[in-house]
């Protein structure tokens, strides 16, 4: 999701003074105990047997194979999460055989995709080649581009590539090793130990380059160590030429912004390099043009914005920076005597409504960790691995949020109305209407005539903060001036400016026009922003805050005197700690500028036009600093939610209910979430063999569908017949012309897709075309077995086929493409 506008940290807080009350609960359980537990396998055990009621990481599918293993458990299949190769395209004094486009690209021969699937994954999951998954709403708009790619394993055509282009460059090989200018071409491989899918896929890469003659140095780690090696490294000093990336979701996205972005464009500073301009970085003018594009909404139809994606998603594979390898189907278990789970289709089990509206028979929820603690807490440019996103998300809330099964924005804080002459025409901002300045360090009226695309009314709906102060129209306003301070660069003197942070919030603040307080909760703003969907047009033009202004402005004065960095690129290349609220240390030093501030009758600047008295400042300073004392960290936000305490010793974080009478969600808010029916395939009618030029019919039965599309690609990988169908009932034919496709093996992929669901049901299967008769049984998938969770619910189908042998034959004669 894209929250630039926020400041989005938020980490509970203990009510401070006599605002607390039980007469109505804000949720099920008192607290929640988040404990690691690295190891899966004994995790898995402890949900069995009640010591943990949750365990937010994938078991292994061979531990669920039979009911028997189940026993005790509820178990979930959940998608969003996928796998993916970094690869480090830096050019340097020493030769770097990735710096060459080629080379990258061939990588996707060189990989196969399908045996991670299938072996390491246990068929969880599905191979993929872009950022996109079958699971994802965007996936449709690009299917047909990506099946034009048609890769498929093939060492032998990467390495008549990766030959060639080593060749062109003065390399030889020498006893069966790479070498150039008499000296080996090493390969570094960073790989993920923590994860055995990973650390088997950088194994197996390993032994393929080997294979290939390149001298192969293997560095094992954890996502600490990645930090360093390869996000906290410049790419030119060749610490690492691959790594074995994994990565997880926050929430379902219908109209994806900000993927293609963060996964493919330097803008974004999320690919080699990071945008810290002291080291070497990637560059690709036409990905950032394109991806800047579809975040900021600069189309005009539903048409032009699919073109974007598709453009987007060519040249991120052509480029192979980072290839996508797999799509995960993850299998999380909770005892059976937990319900009220919210398996959101992006998050999975970990989405932020499970631990608010999960129930059960004590009055803890005690959920197992793979890590407890990851990276730094900051709401600016900290929180940026799961772990701890997990656990801001039921401490904090977000002004608007993503629904967990269509998709679609819905306000959480923030209730909107929309008026928008987008995509061509223009309203009238008016002259009450203010934006601040950042040469002039003020709040400026909007000048007359000034237009937008769009406005939006948000009426806040505000609470305390975990502190007990009131949340007000002055942590909004400080969270929009935030937002412009830090994302404009004055000159390159511009000390308020963050190498990861910056470029994103410029993006954002582009669009910003002005912004209208209407009452003491009520705000007008103005974008230049238009999307066919109004709700996305809330989600972009929201301003919230997910922290007090205090705390906001003692991160700021902390970072601007060069003791921490909001950053992780921006603490590496400073040498300063990489800003954590929840750590002693850190608290402790913001601590130190709320007392300053309290004894120097501090005002910010961006507030120095509100009408408060100095009792209000000086009540938020003595809060916020009562708080850390107390809590001995400096996390303070306004969730269901807040923050006890974090132990590294027991490597527990603890959370406990904010039982305050203003938190306007009560116990059950979110039960809707709970059971939602899903589309499934539930079989497939699919002859193995079909004769050249005869009609032939798939059969097709469904459930909780509205609709079938189905593609069929030749045995050239070519797209050959397409077809979308509204459908009614359940079991549907659908007839294909053999003359269509190509004589030899064929490929159908087949969608099951709800209105109301929107994540399809998918099947894929091979079949064959002969030019004569052949008289071969039928393979009937019509009882196929699914790997269906408790839920009720399939997202992947694994067909049981009989491969005939022929079938194997003409697969195995299959060449490069």
């Amino acid at each position: 999701m894209k929250k630039l506008l926020v400041i989005t940290l938020a980490l509970s807080i203990v009510i401070i003074g006599s605002n607390q009350s039980f007469a109505e609960k804000n949720v099920f359980f008192d607290s929640v105990k988040f404990i690691q537990y690295l190891d899966e396998n004994t995790a898995l055990e402890e949900v069995r047997n009640g010591n943990l009621d949750i365990y937010y990481y994938r078991i292994s599918s061979d531990r669920l194979e039979n009911n028997q293993a189940r026993e005790g458990l509820h178990v979930f299949d959940s998608t969003g999460g996928s796998y993916s190769i970094l690869v480090n395209p830096a050019e340097s004094e020493e030769f770097n055989p990735f710096s060459i486009k080629e080379v990258r690209f061939a990588l996707n021969y060189l990989v196969d995709r399908k045996l991670i699937v299938n072996e390491l994954m246990g068929g969880y999951g599905s191979p993929i080649i872009s950022y996109y998954s079958p699971s994802d709403p965007e996936y449709l708009t690009i299917l047909e581009e990506l099946e034009k790619f048609n890769f498929k394993y093939n060492p032998a055509f990467a390495e008549e590539v990766i030959t060639k282009a080593l060749k062109e460059k003065g390399a030889v090989k020498v006893d069966g090793k790479w070498q150039i200018n008499d000296t080996p071409i090493e390969i570094k491989i960073f790989i993920r130990s923590d994860d055995p899918v990973r650390k088997s896929i950088g194994e197996i890469l390993s032994i393929e380059l080997e294979r290939m003659g390149f001298s192969v140095k293997k560095n094992f780690g954890d996502l600490n160590k990645a930090f360093v090696v390869v996000y906290g490294s410049n790419p030119s000093d060749l610490s690492w030429s691959l790594y074995t990336e994994g990565w997880g979701r926050s929430a379902f996205v219908r109209y994806d912004s900000i993927g293609l972005g963060q996964m493919y464009a330097p803008w974004f500073s999320n690919m080699p390099g990071f945008n810290d301009p002291s080291y070497w970085n990637y560059d690709n003018d036409k990905l950032d043009e394109i991806t800047q594009k579809i975040y900021t909404g600069d189309f005009e139809t539903v048409e032009k914005r699919s073109e974007l994606i598709q453009e987007a998603v060519i040249e991120g594979i052509n480029e192979s920076v980072r290839i996508f390898l797999a799509s995960k189907i993850d299998q999380y278990v909770t005892n059976e005597k937990v319900s009220g789970v919210v398996n959101d289709f992006g998050a999975g089990v970990p989405s932020r409504f499970t631990p608010i509206n999960a129930k059960g028979d004590s009055d803890e929820l005690v959920i197992g960790v793979k890590q407890i603690y990851q990276g730094a807490w900051n709401p600016v440019m900290g929180l940026t691995d799961s772990y701890s996103r997990h656990i801001w998300g039921v401490i904090s809330d977000p002004g608007t949020f993503k629904h967990p099964f269509t998709g679609e924005t819905f306000p959480i804080r923030a209730n909107w109305q929309i008026e928008t002459a987008g995509p061509e025409g223009t309203l009238v901002v008016p002259t009450e209407a203010i934006m601040w300045n950042p040469v002039l360090q003020k709040w400026e009226n909007i000048k007359p005539d000034t237009m937008a695309t769009s406005k939006v009314v948000f009426d806040f709906n505000f609470s305390n903060w975990h502190n007990g102060q009131k949340i007000d129209m002055n942590d909004i306003l400080h969270s929009l001036y935030f937002t412009i301070e830090w994302g404009t660069q004055v000159d390159e003197n511009d000390r308020t400016f963050d190498t990861e942070f910056t470029p994103r919030a410029a993006q954002v603040i582009q669009t910003i026009i002005g912004v209208n307080q209407i009452d003491e909760d009520t705000i007008e703003v103005y974008v230049d922003y238009w999307h066919f969907d109004e709700g996305e047009i809330a989600d972009w033009a929201v301003i919230w805050n997910t922290m007090p202004w205090e705390i906001s402005s003692a991160m700021e004065k902390a970072v601007l005197d060069g003791k921490v960095s909001f950053s992780r690129s921006g603490a590496t290349s400073k040498n300063v700690n990489w800003l954590s609220l929840i750590i002693p240390n850190d608290a402790n030093l913001i601590k130190s500028y709320l007392h300053e501030f309290k004894e120097s009758n501090y005002i910010p600047t961006a507030l120095k036009h509100s009408n408060f008295e100095s009792d209000y400042y000086q009540e938020r300073f003595d809060s916020s600093i009562s708080w850390i004392e107390e809590n001995n960290h400096a996390v303070i936000s306004n969730g269901p939610f807040y923050l006890e305490s974090y132990s590294p010793e027991s490597r527990t974080i603890l959370v406990n209910a904010f039982e305050d009478d203003s938190y306007p969600f009560k116990v059950g808010s979110w039960s809707e979430f709970e059971d939602t029916k899903f589309p499934t395939i539930r079989g497939i009618e699919l002859r193995d063999i079909v004769q050249s030029g005869e009609e032939f019919s798939i059969g097709i039965d469904t459930e909780n569908a509205n609709s079938i599309l189905y593609f069929l690609t030749n045995s050239q990988g070519e797209m050959a017949v397409s077809e979308s169908i509204d459908i009614v009932e359940n079991k549907n034919n659908v007839k294909i012309d053999s003359n269509k496709l190509g004589v030899g093996v064929n490929n159908v992929k087949i969608f099951a897709i709800s209105d109301s669901v929107l994540k399809p049901d998918f099947y894929e299967s091979s079949f064959i075309v002969t030019e004569g008769k052949v008289e071969l049984p039928n393979s009937v998938s019509e009882d196929i077995e699914f790997s269906e969770s408790k839920t009720g619910y399939e997202i992947w189908i694994i067909p049981v086929i009989v491969i005939i042998g022929v079938i194997i034959i003409l697969k195995k004669r299959q060449s490069k493409p």
